[in-house]
């Protein structure tokens, strides 16, 4: 974007890191917030999120010229909410200078049109902005927490300002640790002194290191493909070789991997992290596994006086880059407890469960469900386009209803654009049906639904789509 200039009160069309352009306003940053050392900047706040950013002079541009430009080339429901709350602050700025000049004119007196007032955070008429409906920023998958940091790093490092914990009894006797909408003046998030490890970078695991490296943690990676540390060494993270090094030289190690003989091979296979494991190493495993696989890692890693916690997560590769997972945690609850900074820069809501087991059931029940409603989804525009109907406007019918959600508004989108591009891999939604079909064996329970999906998923693999998004399901309709 090309430099311009701007004062205190002007719109503008903001970029941050590699997020498309957003609209906001440049605002006064709070007293105690100084501005990023060595580059010339100015303080946005962005329209229909709560989020304020130190954003470069080279990366705004003036609102009203380039509307209809962003417009064309950004999409999605938070994009146009966001747009329609910038027409919603000018219609009513226009319509209290109106009332100003009325004022002004039956009294007989000439005035000067007032300037637009800057709204901030506790100013009455910051209610304009935000549909009462509308869900806090922590939904929203663009600008939900990357800030820019007022501490000695470089000013084109992006780090959260603030992103607090609230822990939440609930009756179930499970626990919810949430994270507290972002805002410019509540400080970030301290980071663990324990030294973390992470094993797999695979579409999950590389959003999940990013975001605990941004947040300050001391973090040793390994892959079996190791060219994928590369990116992160550069970042600041330590390299291990095997994980039986990183298990030993880590207090807390997370593995996230593709399924269940990915999960055990790396434990309990050569140079896996059980011969790392000494009383008290923390392992964690985020990855989407059976119960059964969750319990064998367990028993071998408290046998060998190491701490076990099972912690899958729900979201995608876009989630896990926002930092906005659902983390579904099970097993020790100190573990659970010391993870804490690492579940927040990961994640928006951590929920424990009880016993190890539970997050894994847990985990296969969402996905199931998930993968079933894709297949429907696909399965219903399929149909549109064979009775002669509009697939856009079935999308367009179906985001106005009670099904409305950014996932079918996306993933719909996707499919229309023929961009099949990898959010989370078709086949591991069919393994976690497959999983979730044997869950329900073993508990003498029906699931006749995930097994209708499972085979239409088996046959968009059978069509070489296994590496595609779940979204590719619908290639099985049309062939």
């Amino acid at each position: 974007m090309a430099t311009v200039h701007l004062r205190i009160g002007d719109l503008v069309w903001g970029k941050l890191g590699r997020y498309p352009p957003w609209p906001g306003k440049v605002v006064s940053p709070p007293k105690d917030l100084k501005k990023p050392r060595g580059k010339k900047c100015h303080f946005v706040k962005f329209f229909g999120t709560e989020d304020h950013a130190w954003i470069k002079v080279e990366q705004l541009k003036p609102y009203h010229p380039h509307k209809e430009e962003m417009i064309k080339i950004n999409k999605g429901k938070r994009f146009q909410q966001a747009v329609d709350a910038v027409e919603d602050f000018l219609k009513k700025a226009k319509g209290k200078e109106q009332n100003s000049d009325s004022k002004a004119e039956s009294k007989g007196k000439k005035t000067r049109n007032k300037p637009l007032k800057i709204l901030e955070e506790d100013d009455e008429d910051l209610s304009a902005l935000k549909d009462p409906s509308e869900k806090t920023v922590k939904d929203d998958p663009h600008f939900h927490h990357f800030l820019l940091s007022q501490s000695e790093k470089p000013a084109s490092s992006m780090e959260p300002i603030s992103k607090r914990l609230k822990i939440i009894e609930e009756d179930t006797g499970s626990t919810s640790i949430q994270a507290a909408d972002s805002t410019a003046i509540n400080g970030s998030i301290t980071p663990t002194d324990k030294r973390i490890g992470f094993l797999g970078l695979g579409l999950m695991g590389s959003g999940i290191v990013s975001n605990l490296l941004k947040m300050g943690h001391v973090v040793t990676v390994w892959n079996r493909t190791a060219e994928k540390c590369d990116l992160f060494t550069q970042e600041g993270a330590r390299l291990g070789r095997t994980p039986a090094e990183v298990a030993s030289t880590c207090d807390i190690t997370f593995s996230c991997v593709s399924d269940p003989k990915a999960a055990r091979d790396l434990v309990m296979g050569p140079s896996g992290v059980l011969q790392g494991i000494r009383p008290g190493k923390c392992y964690i495993e985020m990855s989407t596994v059976d119960p059964e696989t969750i319990t064998e890692i367990s028993q071998v890693i408290t046998s060998r006086g190491g701490r076990f916690l099972e912690a899958p997560v729900a979201g995608s590769q876009q989630l896990s880059n926002d930092g906005m997972l659902v983390i579904l945690a099970a097993g020790d609850r100190t573990v659970y407890e010391d993870c804490s900074s690492c579940f927040q820069a990961m994640g928006k809501t951590s929920f424990f469960l009880g016993e190890a087991g539970n997050a894994a059931r847990m985990m296969l029940i969402l996905n199931m469900v998930q993968g079933s409603f894709m297949a429907t989804i696909a399965e219903g525009l399929t149909l549109a386009r064979a009775t002669g109907q509009s697939q856009q406007t079935f999308l367009d019918i179906l985001s106005q209803g009670q099904m409305a959600s950014t996932f079918v508004d996306q993933k719909c989108q996707n499919i229309l654009q023929g961009n099949f591009k990898p959010d989370y891999y078709l086949k591991h939604i069919q393994k976690d049906l497959r999983l979730a079909i044997s869950m329900g064996d073993t508990a003498n329970h029906p699931t006749p639904m995930a097994a209708a999906a499972n085979e239409v998923y088996k046959r968009a693999k059978a069509l070489d789509q296994s590496d595609n998004d779940i979204s590719a399901v619908y290639r099985a309709y049309i062939h």
